[in-house]
C-alpha cells in the first residue's frame, strides 16, 4: 500500500513536470501524511521552491508564499490594519451617534484587516501549501516567532481574539544556507537536502521541459553544466540556468555546441562578470573535459 502511494505521488509530480528522486517523494509523502513542515535546503537553483509549486498544483490547492528577507517582522507576515480605510471610516462616523466602544468595534473588525501569508494560510477552508521561502534571509528573532506559529497553528489578534487554524497547511520551508538555522526549527521539521542533479537526471529534466531540443544538444548542455559546476565560481549555475540555456539554444535552432555560441550565450548561465571572464578564457579546456568534438575556430 505504501509503495503504491509513493508511486502515485511520484507520477503526480511528474504530470506537473517535476522529476523527483525517491528521497524527495518519500519526504513529501511523510510530510503530508504526518502534517509536518518540510525544510528543504540546497544550493540556489536546484528546484527547492518548485517543490511547493508543484505540490500545490498536484493537490489542486492554493499556494501561499511568504518571501523572507532581512528585517521581516511578525506584522508583515501575519496581518496589518488598513489604517487609511479606518481613518476614512472614522471621519464618516463623526456625525453618527455611536459610542466610542461601538466605533472601535467597527473599525477593528475583519472588514479592515489585511491578511498576510501566515494568517491566510490558517484561515483557508481547504488546506493550502504554505511556502516559506529563503527563511535563512530573515533574522533569528523572526525564526523563533515562526516556530511558535508552526507549533500552535493559531494567531492572536488583540482586537479580535485568537484565530485558530481551520485546516493545517502543508508547509515547505526553503533555505540556501546563508546562515545556520536554529536547532529548534530543524527539530520541528522533516529535512530534505537537494543537490545539483546528476547528468542523467538533468538531461531528463531538460527533455521534459524543452521537448523540441535536439537530442545531441541536450546531452552536450548537461555535460557542459556538469563540468562547469566543478569549477570555482562566484555563482554556480543551477537547473534554472540549464533550462534557460536549453530554451534559448533551441529557439536559435542550434543542434550542437561550439565555442562561439557558448561565448555569446554565457550570460544566460553565468550571472557574475568574473565567472564569465574566467570561463571564456578556459573554453577550450572546458570543451576538452566535456568531450564535445567541434571546430573551435
Amino acid at each position: 500500500m505504501q509503495e503504491k502511494a509513493l508511486n502515485e505521488l511520484s507520477a503526480t509530480l511528474l504530470t506537473q513536470g517535476y522529476i523527483a528522486d525517491p528521497p524527495i517523494v518519500m519526504s513529501l509523502f511523510l510530510a503530508q501524511k504526518l502534517q509536518r513542515p518540510l525544510l528543504v535546503e540546497g544550493p540556489p537553483g536546484v528546484g527547492k521552491t518548485e517543490i511547493a509549486k508543484v505540490l500545490a498544483k498536484a493537490n489542486d490547492t492554493e499556494l501561499i508564499r511568504l518571501q523572507c528577507y532581512e528585517g521581516l517582522n511578525a506584522e508583515q507576515s501575519l496581518y496589518e490594519w488598513n489604517y487609511q480605510k479606518q481613518l476614512l471610516s472614522l471621519k464618516m462616523m463623526e456625525t453618527e451617534q455611536r459610542t466610542l466602544e461601538e466605533k472601535e468595534a467597527f473599525i477593528f473588525s475583519e472588514n479592515f484587516l489585511l491578511e498576510r501569508p501566515l494568517l491566510k494560510a490558517i484561515t483557508r477552508q481547504k488546506a493550502p501549501v504554505l511556502l516559506i521561502d529563503e527563511v535563512d534571509r530573515a533574522d533569528e528573532e523572526f525564526e523563533s516567532f515562526l516556530l511558535e506559529i508552526l507549533s500552535d497553528w493559531q494567531i492572536s489578534i488583540p482586537e479580535l481574539g485568537v484565530v485558530q487554524a481551520t485546516q493545517i497547511p502543508q508547509v515547505v520551508i526553503t533555505s540556501n544556507r546563508m546562515r545556520d538555522l536554529s536547532e529548534a526549527l530543524r527539530r520541528r521539521c522533516f529535512y530534505l537536502w537537494i543537490d545539483y542533479p546528476e547528468f542523467e537526471k538533468e538531461l531528463t529534466i531538460v527533455r521534459n521541459k524543452v521537448p523540441n531540443i535536439d537530442q545531441q544538444l541536450g546531452e552536450q548542455i548537461c555535460q557542459f553544466m556538469k563540468v562547469l559546476r566543478e569549477k570555482k565560481l562566484e555563482k554556480t549555475p543551477g537547473i534554472a540556468e540549464t533550462l534557460d540555456w536549453a530554451q534559448a539554444l533551441a529557439a536559435l535552432h542550434i543542434d550542437a555546441l561550439d565555442k562561439k555560441i557558448v561565448e555569446d550565450t554565457l550570460g544566460i548561465i553565468l550571472k557574475d562578470w568574473k565567472d564569465i571572464r574566467a570561463t571564456s578564457q578556459t573554453l577550450t579546456q572546458l570543451f576538452d573535459e566535456v568531450g564535445v568534438i567541434q571546430k573551435l575556430g
